[in-house]
């Protein structure tokens, strides 16, 4: 998306403050760097994916600098240098919504699952990367997001209607950098 489009079809919300986010060259590839200095804001993608169809997220990613001494499972340490994620919209019924965040872990271990800090029963953390990751690498994911929603909410999520990402220091009010390439999902 990125590579092609840019910015189109994403959408800002703030938390507190606006991380910036820009679209720059890295690489040769047009991509999305995103800087957090003691803010949280992120950038929404509306659009029903078919995880019976396609349930394979693929994206690329790095970050430039890890959040330190932080407790990513409280409200006072739940900041990310990365984040991608996946919601299911629950409507008027905003109990119903879940969220499945693809975190870049700087405490977990590789594949730890927790409930959020802010809103537990309706939006989960998973591990993807860790502080063992190296900084200043281009890592490539592809997740079958219908079994780790399976996995995470015990119950077979059919599709989602937002992805979103963001890179956010509001709680601990440290300073971060990373960097997002296409964001896609695939049959396989």
């Amino acid at each position: 998306m990125f590579s092609k489009t840019g910015l189109d079809g994403w959408t800002g919300k703030s938390f507190k403050g606006t991380t910036n986010y820009e679209i720059v060259t890295d690489e040769d590839l047009q991509v999305l760097q995103a800087n957090s200095n003691n803010n949280a804001s992120g950038l929404f993608y509306t659009k029903r994916i078919d995880l019976e169809q396609t349930p394979y997220l693929n994206w690329r990613w790095k970050i430039t600098s890890r959040i330190h001494n932080n407790d990513e499972q409280t409200k006072a340490g739940d900041d990310y240098s990365a984040r991608i994620y996946v919601v299911v919209n629950g409507g008027l019924l905003r109990w119903k919504t879940k969220a499945l965040n693809y975190i870049w872990s700087s405490q977990a271990e590789k594949e730890t699952i927790w409930p959020n800090a802010f809103l537990p029963k309706n939006a989960k953390m998973l591990a993807t990367r860790t502080a063992a990751d190296p900084l200043d690498t281009w890592l490539t994911e592809k997740r079958n997001v219908r079994e780790d929603l399976r996995k995470v909410y015990g119950k077979d999520i059919t599709h989602i209607d937002v992805v979103a990402l963001m890179t956010d220091t509001d709680n601990t009010g440290q300073q971060v950098s990373a960097f997002y390439g296409d964001i896609y999902f695939t049959a396989e």
